[in-house]
């Protein structure tokens, strides 16, 4: 088996998943971070500015805080709406990451979706061609900052002239593409994308979806083996299987379904995710702030793939 490596996706506060207190959730954050950054490879926060009106906080300052706390794991967003920061400025932004992390972050990019959110902030929300469209020149743009001096972009929605980025980022971060809309999304990861992220998705509309973008990049010359294919899973983990399929309950009937079951029961799952060629997993434990099961996870799970 080819090396699998995993993620941590922690909260960015009441997502609907977790046990969020805001009084103790910065101090929640940080024990449980200590324990997953011991046995993860990967830190990945998810960008949403609002969940309703519950408790929720801003991606990037997460992000940078994580990085100064924890100096092993790489860094990433779990997915970076193009819409919510120019990005001229972004490029900005994750080349000063980059040089204060000592190069570890990865840029997890998409065209965004949350079009009550949008609304609530006062961004436009065109329809997902545009957004796609709007993506893929934001990744043009930042390319051109992370690799020239000066760079010079005319683009439909972005624009940039003899513009520096000093200093540019080393490494170059990987780009990862979160989606898999298959006319416009697909595409755009055939073309710009380093890695990729589909949603949570059951394996026979997965493999569909693998099949399109081999299509795509068929369709541009890319070889699809270039692109590192990454999986976010929900799991509910427990030596009890029926127990955890209760916890889950309607988690396990949704398009992007959960995990639910026992420590086998999951080797098991993601080696057949693995099979389809994906070798890194951003893993979500819904038990938090409580970490018994991340702990089962990597006293039963993760020695497997090691």
């Amino acid at each position: 088996m080819a090396t699998i490596d995993f993620g941590y996706n922690p909260p960015t506060g009441n997502r609907l998943l977790e046990t969020v207190n805001p009084h103790t959730f910065v101090r929640d954050l940080q024990n449980v971070l200590d324990i997953a950054c011991q046995s993860f490879s990967s830190i990945w926060i998810s960008d949403h500015h609002m969940t309703a009106d519950r408790y929720r906080l801003e991606c990037w300052t997460q992000l940078t805080w994580v990085a100064a706390r924890f100096p092993g794991p790489m860094l990433s967003t779990i997915v970076m709406s193009n819409s919510y920061r120019h990005p001229p400025l972004l490029a900005k932004m994750a080349a000063s990451l980059q040089e204060f992390s000592h190069g570890r972050f990865i840029l997890g990019y998409g065209a965004g979706w949350a079009e009550e959110e949008y609304h609530a902030y006062g961004y436009p929300f065109p329809s997902a061609k545009v957004r796609i469209a709007q993506m893929v020149e934001g990744i043009q743009v930042i390319k051109a900052l992370w690799t020239q001096a000066p760079a010079t972009f005319e683009g439909q929605y972005y624009q940039i002239k003899d513009a520096y980025c000093e200093p540019r980022p080393n490494p170059i971060p990987p780009i990862l593409i979160g989606g898999d809309g298959e006319k416009y999304l697909l595409r755009a990861v055939a073309e710009h994308g380093d890695w990729w992220l589909p949603y949570s998705r059951r394996l026979d509309t997965l493999q569909h979806k693998i099949d399109v973008l081999k299509d795509h990049c068929r369709d541009v010359g890319r070889d699809y083996e270039t692109i590192r294919k990454t999986y976010t899973l929900t799991c509910y983990l427990s030596h009890d299987r029926a127990a955890a399929e209760r916890r889950a309950g309607a988690a396990l009937e949704r398009e992007n379904p959960a995990f639910a079951g026992d420590p086998a029961g999951l080797r098991d799952y993601l080696t057949g995710l693995a099979d389809l060629g994906f070798d890194l997993f951003q893993l979500v434990f819904p038990n938090f702030p409580e970490t018994d099961d991340m702990k089962l996870f990597v006293d039963e799970v993760l020695p497997h793939f090691r």
